[in-house]
């Protein structure tokens, strides 16, 4: 594999002279806020959809966590993340005096070539992994939700699943590395930072200390590769598509969480559910980074078809 350290370079340059580290720690906060505004908006414009959203939309239960769970809940947390793009373009705007678009790469635009390769890349070592985890745990069964509503739930997923993992990569792969990058020449704060606080945010409180620590262990394998992507393309757009493949394929056709299978063709054993051995955890977190330098491998290797392009602007 290689990396194009120029690609980078000319990205972490771009920022200006306001991109200080004041700002970024207030642009930070100020965004994180908005965030967590426009989530409760979010939730509340959601709750009271339920009403008149169709039966197979519908909570089963009652309660918050009954909502979450639901399809009409799961499509309102993944609106919510409409918040971190606002609060960037606020703050690029009003604190930076630079437009959203710079962080988007050298170019000032998502690489379309990077994007689709990112995807089809991370839905190949998805099904890899898919096979592994089989193997591991052949449990797998309908899911709940009709043909006829997936089928037509498919685009508004899929682009509310776009708001989402831009989102988390404009903050945490774009914003926060340019930013600290343009103060600290050391990959240890504008990569591996930015990296354990994505990964902190996945914290799973309900699973077994094992699962979760293999599942914190796979997703922060997933992040740095998707920060090498970065650092790589001087764009975000291969790390656009990567997140986004990776999330659609356990969103849209085989989940293995039960708070987010809603939309999902099948299910799998809940990695969130008891019953997991250490090894088992061993396992499904070797699974994890071997899927992710995989991932990486298609990406940046010089004699992939799927090899993806620096961005030099």
């Amino acid at each position: 594999m290689i990396a194009e350290p120029t690609a980078f370079e000319r990205y972490r340059s771009s920022a200006n002279g306001k991109m200080t580290l004041p700002r970024l720690i207030f642009g930070t906060v100020v965004i994180l806020l908005i965030w967590t505004l426009s989530t409760f908006a979010a939730v509340r414009v959601g709750w009271g959809f339920v009403a008149l959203v169709p039966a197979s939309l519908r909570p089963d239960g009652y309660g918050m966590e009954a909502f979450l769970t639901s399809p009409i809940g799961v499509l309102t947390a993944l609106l919510s993340f409409c918040g971190i793009w606002a609060g960037a373009w606020l703050v690029m705007r009003g604190v930076h005096r630079e437009p959203l678009s710079a962080l988007f790469g050298n170019g000032q635009r998502i690489s379309r070539s990077g994007f689709l390769k990112g995807f089809v890349a991370v839905i190949l070592t998805s099904v890899f992994s898919e096979v592994l985890l089989f193997l591991l745990d052949p449990v797998i069964q309908r899911g709940s939700i009709r043909l006829g509503v997936w089928l037509l739930a498919l685009v508004p997923v899929a682009l509310l699943g776009f708001v989402q993992t831009s989102a988390e990569e404009l903050l945490f792969r774009g914003y926060l590395p340019r930013g600290l990058a343009r103060r600290f020449r050391s990959p240890v704060v504008w990569a591996l930072l930015p990296t354990l606080v994505f990964t902190a945010l996945h914290w799973s409180g309900g699973s077994a200390p094992a699962m979760n620590a293999a599942g914190l262990i796979s997703i922060g394998v997933f992040a740095a590769v998707l920060m090498m992507l970065v650092y790589s393309t001087g764009n975000l757009g291969a790390a656009f598509g990567a997140h986004l493949g990776n999330n659609l394929f356990g969103f849209l056709l085989i989940s293995h969480q039960a708070s987010l299978s809603s939309f999902a063709l099948f299910e799998a054993r809940s990695l969130e559910g008891a019953g997991w051995a250490g090894i088992d955890a061993v396992l499904i977190a070797g699974i994890g980074i071997v899927s992710s330098l995989l991932t990486a491998l298609l990406l940046l290797h010089p004699r992939s078809p799927l090899r993806v392009a620096p961005d030099l602007g």
